[in-house]
């Protein structure tokens, strides 16, 4: 990035921070902003940014973002917490992203004429969500506490868990790779993944105990905690990316390790890392649309437009309503559940990443079908977002004095209020 850039981006961030609170109390999201003013600025509007998807820069861009984004989100996971209610996430998690992801690739092996490996690479990228750009639902409280936790716990987890399968599959689409007999498949799995796993164990086990230790001995300033985590993340996927590993598997599973041993001391950096990450994201949703949406505008075919419908209106909601058989879920929850699964930042950072990694491979069906569905989400996910989260709250308000699944946290909060007003 020019400095003539880098100034505009900058510019733009605080304008928006000057009336972001009346934003949030809008249909308009931030999201959408900050993908309307790089398509505006970028070459499709007034060519005022100068950026290029090839450029070392934005692909570094991408690589931090995706980087702390999975520390910090995976920070942020307790999982001693997690065990009392992982019911719905656990089935999101594993079954409804790998069912995502095989019914994605064959929506695309049926709309396109690419081989198997390209249609699970689209899959895979569009398969995480992005709980922010539907904001309105996780916050609202008039959705009950257990499903905005659940969408919380899958938005923050399942990017990670999507990891080894856009690994794979972009080494099978870019052929970066020999598969032709088991033992190449065994050999590769554990150089990216394997690896991958032991370095983020062994650099967030050894940094969270080293930084527990060292802030309860007083020998360590607060914000060298704060900057202790980002070397952490940067230290777990540039080691992993030396051994031959994969480096983001190596941030999200440092940060777990991270998260667990030093759970105090995640606290104490929490707003820092998020702040940053923040910042970072809006970067990236301006340069999503400066440099992705804009050279996609003129790209763009009825098959293009059908995968990106299908994949939010009918593969997610399919996917997730088959996960949920046998949770005693109520059909406007499965429902909720189902359409709540925006496609954003972690999509974006994958696409560009696995354009990175392409090496020359023809992966432009992927970028383009990949911008489409993720800006389609934007929009979609944006504006529905406050009516919907209202519609489902006020069909459960209606109910919530019922044994329902979905209150299921707000009965045991009751019930332990009621004990402790009993005891007093």
């Amino acid at each position: 990035m020019s400095t003539t850039d880098v100034a505009l981006i900058a510019g733009f961030v605080i304008v928006y921070g000057l009336v972001s609170r009346k934003v949030e109390h809008s249909w308009v999201t931030g999201p959408m902003l900050f993908v309307a003013f790089g398509l505006g600025a970028g070459t499709a509007g007034f060519d005022l940014l100068d950026l290029e998807l090839d450029s070392t820069g934005i692909a570094l861009l991408a690589e931090a973002t995706l980087g702390l984004l999975l520390f910090t989100d995976a920070t942020r996971i307790d999982v001693a917490r997690l065990r009392h209610d992982m019911v719905l996430p656990a089935r999101m998690l594993l079954i409804g992203l790998p069912l995502a992801i095989a019914l994605g690739t064959g929506v695309g092996v049926v709309l396109f004429d690419v081989p198997v490996a390209v249609a699970a690479l689209i899959a895979a990228i569009l398969a995480p969500t992005d709980a922010a750009l539907g904001e309105a639902v996780v916050t609202s409280e008039a959705v009950p506490v257990r499903v905005r936790e659940t969408l919380n716990v899958e938005s923050g987890l399942n990017d990670g868990i999507a990891l080894p399968a856009v690994t794979v599959f972009i080494a099978l689409a870019a052929e970066k790779a020999d598969f032709s007999t088991a033992s190449n498949w065994a050999r590769f799995a554990a150089e990216q993944i394997g690896y991958g796993l032991v370095v983020g164990v062994v650099v967030g086990c050894l940094g969270a105990l080293a930084v527990r230790n060292a802030s309860r001995a007083g020998w360590m300033e607060g914000v060298y905690r704060q900057l202790a985590v980002l070397g952490l993340a940067v230290s777990a996927f540039t080691l992993a990316a030396q051994i031959g590993g994969n480096g983001f598997i190596a941030t999200f599973v440092g940060g777990l390790a991270f998260g667990s041993i030093a759970r105090v001391e995640c606290a104490a950096v929490a707003n820092f890392t998020d702040d940053l990450a923040h910042l970072l994201a809006m970067v990236s949703f301006i340069v999503f649309g400066a440099i992705v949406v804009g050279p996609s505008l003129d790209m763009i075919d009825w098959r293009v437009g059908l995968y990106a419908v299908a994949s939010l209106v009918l593969v997610r909601p399919a996917a997730i309503a088959i996960s949920l058989i046998g949770s005693h879920a109520r059909a406007p929850t499965v429902a909720f559940f189902g359409w709540f699964g925006p496609r954003g930042l972690a999509s974006i950072l994958f696409g560009i990443v696995a354009l990175e990694e392409a090496h020359g491979a023809d992966l432009e069906l992927v970028f383009v079908v990949m911008s489409w569905t993720v800006l389609l989400s934007i929009l979609a996910h944006g504006v529905s977002a406050g009516p919907a989260a209202d519609a489902y709250g006020r069909w459960w308000s209606d109910r919530r004095e019922e044994p329902m699944m979905e209150s299921m946290v707000e009965n045991r909060q009751t019930t332990l209020t009621r004990r402790r007003g009993q005891r007093s």
